[in-house]
């Protein structure tokens, strides 16, 4: 034992190398109404911290007031003091050998940025997916034709606003439920803090997922959403089984995501990372090599998550790399919808507004657990009724879950029943009538 916690140790000592860096970050208008910037020096066991504040001449609430990248450090910290009982509790032996592939090739990228006369942090490996070098699993699963929306449903144990959800169904049980109502990725909450979760639920999601191959509809990769900001967490994320992580530009700034993201696609790992302005987007893609961009719930409303990602609505960019100087990636936009404290179904209406101003993906979180187990709107006819080719213009989340003005029926199958001649309306809600359609067989609200 001790002699393993001396190789995890030195594992740590080696990687601490790197991760020693200055980090800027500067809050905005809509999170408080003091403007803050915070200047973090972060090596990995010690962390100190120095804030200039500007307030401004509104007398405000101190819990108005409250700056997110102080709350930020503190997160920060208590993920870094996480990881460091982890590592002291020492880890095992495949995740030592994750880690020792992270520093294997953090040192090849140190060799190459010393050939090219270059300094500073790690090159980014060109033939890595999440880096640009081609388009990883979970993103071609994201990435679908044009006018259809993918989801990302999120498993979670516990609601921010109401506590621990109540008979929530085992992580392998809602893993089959989004798979079978059209999901095409599966995201587990492994912060436990927040989502209730561990690399343990990512593992048992990962293990039902595995149990589809061979079957129709498939295996959905897995994504690993933690607080992120050690390569630790990355390496127990693959350790899991998981595809891709999560990381938050706003909480790590610029370097320290290029690196992390560099750490992952070692490890044949891809990363979506997390935004909240149209800057942290450009250089999430430009200056850290993001091929999949989300951007936070915390911008309110689909035409605001459109402006912070209105200059990467292309499919691909171009950046400048390789032999000729460029080389272009695709890059996948993603939206978070975050639930609405009603019984409304709006984030099915924000899900389809996404889709129509260009976003790839929605992820979708508490707004899946809202309803309990309703039979209109459970987990997985949320998902069918986001995926479906309707108009906010033209037709009503309401009346697809089979509770909008009396309907008992969603607009598919009463369409599809006129047609036919039926059509009856009899005999309450049915279960079916809460699936989506199969892609390309929907029926289009806006003609009918």
């Amino acid at each position: 034992m001790k002699a393993k916690r001396a190789s995890s140790a030195a594992i740590a000592a080696a990687l601490s190398s790197t991760m020693t860096m200055t980090m800027t970050a500067t809050i905005s208008p809509i999170d408080c109404f003091a403007p803050t910037t915070t200047t973090t020096t972060i090596p990995r066991r010690t962390t100190t911290t120095s804030t200039t504040s500007t307030t401004s001449n509104t007398a405000t609430t101190a819990t108005s007031s409250t700056s997110l990248c102080a709350i930020g450090v503190f997160v920060r910290k208590a993920k870094e003091a996480e990881v460091r009982r982890y590592m002291d509790d020492g880890p095992s032996e495949s995740v030592l050998a994750l880690l020792r592939k992270i520093e294997d090739a953090r040192e090849a990228g140190r060799r190459r940025d010393s050939s090219n006369d270059g300094g500073g942090s790690p090159s980014l490996s060109p033939s890595s997916p999440s880096t640009g070098g081609g388009v990883g699993v979970l993103q071609s699963h994201l990435t679908k034709r044009r006018g259809t929306i993918s989801i990302i449903a999120e498993y979670k144990r516990n609601l921010p606003s109401s506590g621990y959800i109540v008979d929530v169904p085992p992580p392998a049980v809602l893993s089959s439920t989004f798979r079978e109502f059209g999901a095409s990725a599966v995201a587990v909450s492994a912060d436990m803090r927040y989502g209730g979760c561990t690399y343990d639920d990512v593992a048992s999601v990962v293990d039902e997922q595995n149990r589809a191959i061979g079957e129709v509809p498939g295996p959905l990769p897995v994504i690993s959403s933690d607080v992120v900001v050690d390569p630790v967490q990355v390496a127990r994320s693959k350790d899991a089984g998981a595809i891709a992580i999560t990381i938050s530009y706003g909480l790590l700034g610029g370097e320290r995501a290029r690196m992390l993201i560099e750490d992952a696609a070692a490890l044949d790992m891809e990363t979506i990372v997390v935004v909240e302005t149209p800057e942290e987007a450009k250089d999430a893609v430009y200056g850290c090599g993001a091929s999949m961009v989300c951007v936070s719930g915390t911008v309110v409303g689909a035409e605001a998550k459109r402006d912070v990602i209105s200059d990467l609505m292309t499919t691909t960019t171009t950046t400048t790399d390789g032999d000729d100087g460029k080389k272009t990636k695709s890059i996948c936009l993603i939206a978070n919808v975050l639930a609405r404290d009603n019984k409304a179904l709006e984030e099915v209406e924000e899900a389809w507004a996404c889709r129509d101003y260009g976003f790839h993906a929605v992820w979708v979180s508490d707004a899946l657990y809202k309803s309990g187990n309703d039979p209109a709107e459970h987990p997985g006819a949320i998902i069918g009724s986001m995926r479906a080719k309707s108009s906010v213009k033209y037709a009503s989340p309401k009346a697809r879950s089979g509770k909008g003005e009396g309907a008992r029926e969603y607009l598919g199958d009463i369409l599809i029943g006129r047609e036919g001649g039926g059509g009856e309306q009899s005999g309450g809600p049915r279960f079916e009538s809460a699936t989506a359609p199969p892609t390309g067989a929907g029926v289009d609200a806006t003609h009918a």
